[in-house]
């Protein structure tokens, strides 16, 4: 199996497979917390600044990992199900209306942390290129896309890494434009598609937002 060195190196691989659709006007959008040291390289390569876009996966009961449904920041933090994965796992909708609420929690929690305050940067009409490390079922990218069309992009582009190619399949119509590096038809879990896939803090979150800032900030004239 070819796997990245570490999600920085993803992020470079990334970058040059973005270059090449011509992407003007964009901002980058890092799913958090994963997704944003892949994210730094593309908004590098792009000259772009660089956002997080809240979301928060809603796991299986006694399966944390497994997807049942995801909510998305937004002006009604969108809630997005997979039903036929609720099935299979026997979450109802109870179960997930009542985790949402604590996922709605921790949206609200990071935004304060990550963002300190500011508003999310606007996309209206301009392209937004949604990043993340990988993908594995897609339900909490749907609940990403979902919460980010209603803010209006002129274009949008999701660039991953890695996914499944039926998880490929599924996000290729919600989107103007599609980069996956690899979509091996043996898919187990991101992580195993990187040599270094450590856990990512809040703080490095923090840190990169606050240096992609400062390098794309227009000098005052």
């Amino acid at each position: 199996m070819i796997r990245f060195d570490d999600r920085s190196d993803a992020g470079r691989q990334l970058a040059d497979a973005l270059l090449a659709l011509n992407i003007d006007d964009a901002v980058v959008l890092a799913l958090p917390r994963g997704g944003v040291p892949v994210a730094i390289e593309v908004a590098r390569a792009l000259r772009a600044p660089l956002d997080v876009l809240l979301v928060r996966k809603i796991g299986a009961p006694g399966q944390r990992e497994l997807a049942v449904a995801a909510v998305a920041e937004g002006a009604g933090d969108d809630l997005v199900l997979d039903a036929e994965t609720m099935a299979i796992a026997g979450a109802s909708r109870r179960y997930v209306e009542r985790e949402a609420v604590y996922e709605r929690a921790e949206i609200a929690r990071r935004r304060d942390a990550y963002r300190g305050g500011r508003a999310p940067l606007p996309v209206e009409g301009k392209t937004a290129v949604v990043v993340d490390d990988g993908i594995a079922t897609g339900t909490t990218v749907r609940a990403a896309l979902q919460a980010l069309r209603r803010r209006h992009p002129a274009r949008l582009v999701l660039a991953v890494p890695v996914a499944p190619p039926v998880t490929v399949a599924l996000l290729r119509p919600l989107v103007d434009d599609l980069v996956c590096l690899r979509a091996p038809p043996e898919f187990h879990a991101v992580g195993q598609h990187y040599a270094d896939f450590g856990q990512v803090s809040d703080e490095e979150v923090i840190a990169a937002l606050q240096r992609v800032a400062s390098a794309t900030r227009t000098p005052a004239v």
